[in-house]
């Protein structure tokens, strides 16, 4: 049980602490197109990205895949920058793109499972116990980023019914600010 608690501990982290700050741009980004009367839907759409997260870490400990971390550290900013255009393109069909929003957290948590992947691969490769501490890690994982989402919802809750802000400048405001500082995460982190 130590093991479990220590591996969710680090999942939890790994969304919540303020290094995540990609982990929670990406959130953000495929969070505020839905209301709190999506919460359903939101919470089948952070589970999406943890499948993604969890098959590349998962792989990546395994040593069945190995990608260079330059790489890596270079498309996390993309994927969120991407979401966030797939979300101003899609600005007039809100709905739209919530369901594209399912396939980019499920291949984009591809993505972002690498970039802990070598961490938690040295980690791990000295425990006994590896099956429980993914296990571990991804509930920590999930844990945290229904914690954001649960801070995304309410603030927009906040924003669209007590402030009358329309969804759509929500969403256009939101959006545009992740958009800036991913491209800007992107270009520092050139891999080349």
């Amino acid at each position: 049980m130590q093991d479990f608690t220590f591996y969710f501990k680090l999942g939890w982290e790994h969304i919540i602490s303020k290094d995540a700050l990609d982990h929670q741009l990406f959130i953000l980004a495929l969070a505020c197109v839905y209301t709190i009367t999506d919460l359903r839907r939101v919470l089948i759409l952070v589970t999406a990205f943890t499948i993604g997260h969890s098959i590349t870490l998962a792989l990546s400990v395994y040593d069945v895949i190995r990608f260079s971390s330059k790489w890596v550290e270079f498309l996390i900013p993309c994927t969120i920058f991407i979401t966030a255009i797939n979300n101003l393109v899609q600005i007039k069909s809100i709905a739209k793109s919530a369901k594209i929003n399912y396939y980019l957290a499920l291949c984009f948590g591809l993505i972002h499972g690498m970039g802990f992947a070598n961490a938690i691969r040295i980690m791990l490769a000295h425990d006994q116990t590896i099956a429980l501490g993914l296990f571990g890690f991804n509930i920590g994982l999930e844990a945290g980023q229904i914690f954001v989402v649960s801070i995304i919802l309410s603030l927009g809750f906040l924003f669209l019914n007590s402030l009358k802000i329309s969804r759509r400048d929500w969403v256009f405001f939101l959006s545009s600010g992740v958009f800036a500082l991913s491209i800007k995460m992107a270009f520092e982190r050139l891999p080349f």
